[in-house]
């Protein structure tokens, strides 16, 4: 089933066949700043099923290697296309037209989490 996403003001737009791998909030200083919020959602779904639908995103490199996707024309955070990972397209999860399909398991860099934030769920906190 093909599944869609886009932006604030709807001109980058995304679509993907097959199922979320993983999904999971990031408290990494670089996620936060990105988005100006404390952690940020994500969710990942195979490169082979992703495709732009819409205007094509503009790309920031904020690590050697790593790309910050927005919307060229609103601002709005896409995507992070890490180098790292050949195999998934990291989308932020507010950004899915169905935000029910997501539903995060993991807290990614947990030990970078801003002390004024109180998580209280049950998911894994993971370090690094």
């Amino acid at each position: 089933m093909t599944q869609t996403g886009h932006c604030l003001c709807g001109e980058t737009t995304y679509a993907f066949d097959g199922e979320i791998v993983w999904q999971g909030h990031c408290h990494c200083e670089s996620c936060r700043r990105n988005t100006g919020s404390p952690l940020t959602t994500w969710f990942g779904v195979p490169r082979g099923g992703f495709r732009w639908t819409g205007r094509t995103p503009g790309s920031y490199e904020s690590t050697p290697g790593n790309h910050r996707l927005f919307c060229t024309n609103c601002g709005t955070p896409m995507a992070y296309d890490g180098g790292w990972d050949k195999k998934t397209m990291h989308l932020y999860a507010v950004s899915l037209d169905d935000q029910t399909l997501v539903a995060p398991t993991i807290h990614f860099h947990h030990e970078e989490a801003v002390d004024w934030l109180t998580i209280e769920d049950d998911l894994e906190k993971r370090i690094g």
